[in-house]
């Protein structure tokens, strides 16, 4: 593609100009000293050398900048042949410069967001490959010890039951994959609706309240809400970022603890929901991280207590898709706080 050259005459006006003004200066000085001075005789000069100095140093600049600058253009746009091509090569040096070296900074950042993205990406298919592999080896040792041969009915039972949990463990975090992968593509098709944010709490509680029971912890109200608080958003996808956020307080909070939920008026047609426990807290240094796929803190822990680790990050898509905030505190050793906002419906 032939590249498009932009004429300046800045340069070749100012340079003219004082070679103008110098060689009819000393030819002025010379008639003066040695001949005749004639006033006309100076401006046929003038004009003419300028003239000629114009052309001179226009045709010098536009040959210079086409024959060396534009290797310049043509080195930087082997990164991206694209960038440069589309734009006119320039005899203003200040402009090319600034040019160039919005160019090279452009580079700069993007190569910096492709080195993290691809830290990121690295991060991310160890993760995936190290959540997979744990339930695989489970469901494989238990079959292959099934395939040699268990004479022992109730032992045959215990491990077909294990392979089965083990399956279902992968069939979970292959379900929360397929999400993630839709909502970071933008695919989340909300279906809003008014519903009672009161209600879709309290059917949260009585999901998980057998989990509860194991670590003897109370789901509760910070209050009893006598009236139907209604929302407009998306009933399935806020009562599943209520069950994660829920089921998180419970997996990481303490024996004989308590996880509050409350409900506040935050302005005119926003509320704020509160998904209080008061559990092991998060440190600091890694809250900026938490919403993060596969992110956790006390890893060998939170394998234990199970869950694909895309929990939070699938509450923060769902919620961002509503438009809303998601904001979470936290006291290590005290307790964590999730809070999300919705639209209160009049």
């Amino acid at each position: 593609m032939p590249l498009n050259f932009k004429k300046t005459y800045r340069f070749a006006v100012i340079s003219t100009l004082y070679i103008t003004l110098f060689s009819t200066s000393l030819v002025a000085g010379l008639l003066f000293l040695f001949a005749t001075f004639s006033w006309l005789f100076c401006l046929i000069y003038a004009i003419s050398i300028g003239i000629f100095s114009f052309f001179v140093l226009q045709y010098r600049v536009e040959h210079f900048i086409y024959r060396r600058v534009k290797k310049i253009y043509d080195d930087v746009s082997l990164l991206d042949s694209t960038t440069l091509r589309s734009q006119s090569i320039t005899t203003d040096m200040a402009t090319l410069t600034k040019e160039v070296k919005k160019f090279a900074t452009d580079k700069k950042l993007e190569i910096e967001n492709l080195k993290v993205r691809e830290e990121y990406r690295r991060e991310f298919m160890g993760n995936v490959s190290h959540e997979l592999k744990t339930p695989l080896f489970t469901v494989q040792g238990y079959i292959s010890t099934l395939v040699d041969g268990v004479r022992d009915k109730d032992q045959r039972k215990k491990y077909l039951e294990r392979a089965e949990k083990g399956v279902e463990r992968l069939i979970y975090i292959v379900e929360d994959l397929d999400m993630i992968s839709k909502l970071e593509m933008g695919d989340l098709n909300l279906e809003f609706s008014e519903f009672n944010i009161v209600e879709l709490i309290q059917n949260v509680f009585d999901l998980l309240e057998m989990q509860a029971d194991k670590k003897n912890i109370i789901l509760m109200f910070d209050r009893k809400y006598n009236k139907p608080i209604n929302v407009f958003a998306d009933q399935e996808k806020i009562q599943q970022v209520l069950t994660n956020l829920i089921m998180n307080s419970i997996k990481y909070g303490k024996e004989n603890g308590t996880t509050e939920v409350s409900i506040e008026d935050l302005v005119k047609n926003k509320i704020i929901v509160r998904v209080r426990d008061n559990g092991e807290g998060i440190e600091q240094q890694h809250i900026p991280r938490l919403f993060e796929r596969f992110f956790r803190v006390d890893k060998s822990g939170a394998r234990s207590e199970g869950g694909s680790g895309l929990g939070l990050s699938i509450v923060k898509h769902i919620i961002e898709g509503h438009n809303e905030k998601i904001y979470i505190e936290s006291e290590y050793g005290k307790g964590s706080e999730f809070s999300f906002t919705l639209e209160k419906k009049k």
